[in-house]
């Protein structure tokens, strides 16, 4: 694994599993992510870009329609408990 410390980027794209970014600044970046190990330690995440792959994209995909489908199912400005199942 390819590790950056104390960098700062721009305008670039990674591949998350494939760096480590310690006490970095990334700005205006192009972050693909496949759902593998990656690791961000202190860092600052600017106007950046995610492209979900992969397992990653099924399930951004799923937490989606999963919202949406709370967002339907629930009243205007009904707090749902924890715990609680929405159909």
């Amino acid at each position: 694994m390819e590790t950056h410390r104390n960098q700062k980027f721009q305008g670039k794209s990674f591949v998350l599993e494939e760096v480590a970014f310690i006490n970095c600044t990334l700005t205006d970046c192009d972050l693909y992510y496949s759902g593998g190990d990656f690791d961000l330690v202190n860092t600052k995440i600017d106007a950046c870009r995610f492209h979900w792959r992969g397992h990653a994209k099924n399930t951004a995909t799923l937490m989606q329609m999963m919202q949406m489908s709370a967002q339907q199912t629930t009243p205007p400005g009904f707090q749902t408990p924890p715990g609680t199942r929405l159909n």
